[in-house]
Formats: C-alpha cells, structure tokens, sequence
C-alpha cells in the first residue's frame, strides 16, 4: 500500500477518508479503489466514480465540507449566468467551472475541486479578480453549461463561435439528451397523448422555458412549462430520436419518430424551426390504431356518403378533396380507399409522407431531395397499370396536368387541395394551368370538409332555443319544432372543455351538366357555389347546422369552422 499512497495526490487520501468516515464509502472499498488509482494513474475521485462505488455528488459533498464551502446543486445556480470578460467557454467546459456572479466581493464560481490549484490562478490571472469558491458535481456544472452554451447558440444569428469547440459543444448536448431524467420527461411528455387524445406536441422556446401544449381536438392547452436548463436536453432528445442533426439550430429539419406507448403504435413526424429564443419543436401524432378509416364511422351524413361512394365507383375521372391542414382530408382519402376493392383493383398512393399504411395497395413515399417529387413518381405509377391513384397534394400545375392526362386516360385519381370550399377547387386548377374543358371533362366532384369539436356525452346540457334565435341562426331548417339544442358543460371526461373528439362537416360539389357549361363558359366561384346549392348541395355552414339540431355540436363550433368559408 505504500507504493499507491505514494502516488495518490494528498487531497484524495483526504477525501477518501472522510468518504469513509462519512459511511460513505467501506474502508476495503476505499482500499481496492486506491490500488487501482495507482495501477491506472487515474485521481482517486475518478476511479471512485467509475467503479460505482460514490457518487459525483457525494463526492461534492465530502469536498465541500472537507474545506468548510458551500455545495451548490443545479436548482441553487443563478437564472441567469454572467458572461466573465478573459474566461472563454473552451476553459470553462474543459475544467468544469461555472461563473456564478461577478460583484463587489469578486467572482463567484463553482468547481467540482477546490484543491485544484491551477484553475484557481488561471481564473484570477484571467479575470485579474478575487476569487470566491462554491463547490459543485461536475456533472451538473456540465449541464448548466450546455444549456446557457444552447441559449447562446440559438440568439446567436450565424457568426462563427469564437474559441468553442463545437464538436465538445455538441458531445455535451448529445451526453444531456442521454441522462436518465431527460429520457423520463422526453417518454413521459409522449405517453401524455394517449390519454389527451392529442394530435399534436408543442415545444415552444420562450425566456422563461420551453413552454409545453398539446392540441387537443383542434385546442391548443399549455400543460406545463420546462426551465431553460432543461429545455435545450429535452429539444436535443427528440431530435436524436427523429434521427435529426442534433449540431444544426439554425435551419429547419423534419424527421419521424416510431415508438410503441402503453401498447400503441404511434408514429410523430417531428419538424423543428429556430426562433429567438431556441428551437420549436412540434410533433404531429399518428395514431394508426385511432384512426377511423371507415366513412360510417365517421358519420359522414348518408346522403353525403351515398354520393362519394357514388362517386368512388366510377371507373375514371378525378375526386378531390378540399380544406384547411388539419382538416382532415387525408384520413377521409384512406377511407375511400378502403371502400375500395384492392383485391381486384390496383391502387397506387403518391404521399409526403405516408401517414398510415393500408394493406393490399402500393405506398410510394415522395423524397423531394433525391428528385422524387409528386410529378416524377406520378409519371413513373402509371406505367405500373394502376386502376386508382390518390396524390397526397396537388401542389403544382404539373402534378395537376398529369392528374387530368392520367383520368382521361381510364384511371380514378384521388386529391387534396387547399382551398376554402368547393367550388373554389375548379379555380384554383385554372389557376395551376388547367384548362377548362379538361377539367369538366375529368373533375367528378369535389368534398369540402372541416373539423368540429363533438359535445361530451356525458355532460351535454339540452335547453329549449328562442324561436327568434333559431330564425336568425338557420337553424329552424333543421330543428324539429320544440327540440332541443344541446350546449357544452365541462366534465371530468372532457378535462372541462364540454366537447370530446371530433367530426367532420362536408360540402360535396358533384360536377353535372349545369355546372360543367357554366365552368366551361367562366364563370367564378361564387357563381359555381352558387348554381350548386340551387341544384341541392348543401354549404359547410348548412351541413353544420344539421349537426347542431342532431345534438353533436354548437353553433359556436359551427361559426368557427365555416365563417373562413363564407358561409357564417
């Protein structure tokens, strides 16, 4: 033993005793672990930690009080660390040393040795100031590091990091993303959405923290708010997860995560942008075992369902789809797909991204940075003699003229737009170059669609309407004399809001001979919209409103979903 106390440095023998006296650690352990500081040349702290024998904060703890200082843990540091003139974050990483403040009594910093001398002169010889010492894991003065190191980064607006290391910087935010309580709350802040029923996460940078929200049934709610320390941990555990560059914070980057919680297959197709605070974060939950992919259990109205289905068995021509994001109208394409007989059909999907896969039919994911765009793919599927192609987005006057080429041609063609209502589909292919014999020569019909909150079965509240109020709403359309109208209450199944899940309202334009003479000779959208309700399509508006007579939702609900459309 005479050889290794020869070697140890005398402030570890001190430290391995009081570790022992302190029950902290048992002399023979205390022993092997010295024989092996010897054998390997390694500080006896190090070896200690390494075999698992104490722990960094214990061994903070023997320090602290070895020479009478404060210990400090992560939630006593500063808010706000000072940024020390002559200290660069290379030193301070390197050493592990953590400016705490500067005032009249010097410069406060936390060490995890307050026996390292050397530190010690270097940082009054950088800073020409007194030096007050606090003692701290350095594992956790790591931590505080990385995350004002993360801060900086993200107000930084492109400059080159001045002595930083940025590959050190970014090993230090891959070790945080890593620890064992930034799993915990990455896993935890996922798990949430399946008793939420959430569609989306929300991470959003502000000064004060890493503001989390969940959107549930079309609502955005603020769960809880993560401090900044964590914050730049959390962001960087979720890119890691997506299989993002973690070393990137200054452009956006999509990615997808797959995950199995409480039993369900969920994926999140992750997208993170800079902000001036630090990254924003939003992942979009697919659920595929929550996904309704049946039209009746959607309860789409069975006038409404008889023609789409009408129209889905037409040999050719093209269906679209039309409505805000979020409105749904992908889920409504899948479950016209599967109406659909892929045993003897074939049924290729152009998607970006592929949300749900569906058994029997021919997924094609588009990767734009290869040069697998919607047109490209769409041009190569038709050579594979498909019987039905639904295009995830018609984004463009290519993908749209090949569409029409490919429905002229035998195929059924399935689509989205972005548009407010029906018949504004129809212009906005003018607008993309289509011309308008073609398009009355292939359009079959066009579904506009939004989402409405569902009241709460369990706490909907009947009240019997004004007469007046009904005539003024609409609603004495639809509403049987001396029925009831149902309002929102607020229940612990409905986390208080009154609503529960969602349903969608739908204005489906089918394309006859009035409307195709009138798109052939010009006329705009409110003149087609208007020549549809004449031949009996119900609005947006008018569709809701049967909704709120059945006792499904309120006309608040209503006049927030269609006043965008012009129907409100």
């Amino acid at each position: 033993m005479s050889t290794d106390a020869a070697i140890l440095h005398p402030a570890d023998q001190r430290l391995g005793d009081s570790l022992v006296a302190a029950a902290k650690l048992a002399p023979r352990d205390l022993e092997r672990a010295q024989a092996a500081s010897a054998e390997l040349g390694k500080r006896l702290p190090d070896v200690l930690v390494q075999l698992g024998l104490v722990s960094e904060a214990d061994i903070a703890a023997a320090r602290a009080q070895m020479h009478g200082l404060r210990l400090l843990a992560s939630d006593d540091f500063p808010a706000e660390l000072p940024d020390v003139p002559g200290l660069q974050r290379g030193f301070l990483l390197g050493h592990h040393v953590l400016p705490l403040a500067v005032d009249e009594r010097g410069l406060s910093v936390a060490l995890p040795d307050p026996d390292d001398a050397f530190v010690q002169k270097a940082l009054r010889l950088a800073t020409g100031l007194p030096l007050q010492v606090a003692v701290a894991a350095p594992g956790e003065i790591d931590k505080a590091l990385a995350d004002r190191a993360a801060e900086a980064a993200a107000d930084d607006d492109g400059a080159a990091d001045d002595d930083v290391d940025s590959g050190e910087f970014v090993e230090h935010l891959r070790d945080l993303a890593s620890e064992a309580p930034v799993i915990r709350m990455v896993n935890t802040l996922i798990g949430r959405v399946i008793e939420l029923r959430a569609s989306d996460i929300h991470l959003e940078p502000f000064e004060d923290g890493l503001h989390l929200r969940y959107r549930v049934d079309g609502a955005l709610d603020t769960a809880e708010v993560i401090p900044p320390r964590q914050g730049a941990a959390v962001a960087s555990r979720i890119k890691l997860l997506a299989h993002l560059d973690i070393a990137e914070r200054r452009l956006p980057q999509d990615g997808r995560i797959r995950t199995r919680v409480k039993g369900r297959e969920l994926d999140l197709r992750v997208s993170t942008v800079p902000s001036v605070h630090g990254e924003s974060v939003v992942m979009r939950v697919l659920d595929r075992t929550a996904v309704r992919l049946s039209l009746e259990d959607m309860r789409v109205p069975p006038d409404t369902l008889a023609r789409f289905a009408e129209m889905l068995a037409r040999p050719h021509g093209i269906l679209l789809v039309t409505g805000p994001t979020g409105a749904g109208k992908t889920t409504t394409l899948y479950a016209g797909l599967a109406r659909l007989d892929a045993g003897t059909q074939k049924i290729v999907t152009v998607e970006d991204p592929v949300e749900y896969q569906l058994p029997g039919i021919v997924q094609i994911q588009v990767h734009a940075q290869i040069g697998l765009t919607f047109a490209n793919a769409l041009r190569s599927i038709l050579r594979q003699d498909p019987d039905v192609v639904m295009i995830g987005e018609m984004r463009d006057g290519e993908t749209a003229q090949i569409a029409v080429q490919a429905a002229l041609t035998g195929h059924l063609v399935l689509s989205t737009l972005h548009t407010n209502d029906a018949a504004s589909a129809v212009i906005r292919m003018v607008d993309m170059g289509v011309e308008r014999f073609l398009i009355t020569s292939t359009v079959n019909g066009v579904v506009a669609q939004r989402l409405v909150r569902m009241l709460c079965e369990h706490c909907k509240a009947p009240e019997t309407p004004d007469p007046a109020w009904l005539r003024r709403t609409g609603l004495q359309r639809y509403a049987s004399p001396g029925a009831p109208i149902y309002r929102a209450v607020g229940c612990a199944q409905c986390r208080g809001s009154g609503y529960r899940g969602r349903l969608g309202i739908y204005e489906l334009l089918v394309v006859d001979d009035a409307l195709r003479r009138a798109i052939a000779e010009g006329a705009d959208a409110g003149a087609l919209q208007a020549l549809a309700v004449k031949g009996g399509m119900l609005s947006l508006h008018e569709d809701g409103l049967r909704r709120v007579a059945a006792g499904l939702t309120t006309i608040e609900e209503v006049l927030r979903a269609t006043q965008d459309a012009g129907d409100a």
